[in-house]
């Protein structure tokens, strides 16, 4: 198990690491965003590779930063029954739903998103609009996405199943109802 809880510990920080890059993305892409709109107002001028750049940003942020917020035990679940449930129920709550829903989803989207990345770097794929940027990087971060997700569930699945044998582990559990 110890060898487990490296691997953990390896993925957990790993995920932190692209969490804070991801969390500078947000600002650069504020940055870009607002400087783009000055320059076409101000102007009269743009280009479609920095609202591309913006776009590259955003799925960069959302594909990368799910795993970084599954870490953090934000994300989206159904709380109805799970803040009714005591620790030991949650785990196991987490554990049925990292197995049955989470790997699943994620080995066969990252799966499907693997040729349509491949296709894009084959041919070279260009954006269509003019001063548009490279495609297929772009399309790498989809698979690459799932990965580090399937990753990083992996990861809480170890934790989860070292903390019902009585490890003593890092676990995020703490969950707060969203206000709304």
């Amino acid at each position: 198990m110890r060898l487990l809880l490296g691997f953990s510990a390896f993925v957990d920080g790993l995920n932190e690491r692209l969490g804070r890059i991801c969390d500078w993305l947000i600002l650069l892409a504020c940055v870009v965003s607002a400087g783009n709109a000055m320059v076409r107002y101000a102007y009269d001028t743009s280009s479609n590779a920095w609202l591309e750049i913006q776009w590259y940003m955003f799925a960069v942020i959302v594909m990368f930063g799910a795993s970084y917020t599954l870490k953090k035990n934000e994300h989206v679940r159904v709380d109805i029954i799970y803040m009714m449930l005591n620790e030991r129920q949650q785990i196991w709550v987490d554990i049925i739903g990292i197995i049955l829903f989470l790997m699943p989803a994620c080995v066969l989207l990252g799966w499907l998103s693997w040729p349509f990345f491949l296709q894009a770097y084959a041919v070279d794929e260009h954006s269509s609009n003019a001063g548009g940027l490279l495609r297929w990087p772009i399309k790498l971060v989809m698979p690459v996405g799932f990965a580090l997700l399937a990753l990083q569930g992996l990861s809480e699945l170890i934790k989860r199943i070292a903390a019902l044998e009585g490890l003593k582990v890092a676990l995020e559990t703490k969950y707060e109802r969203p206000v709304q």
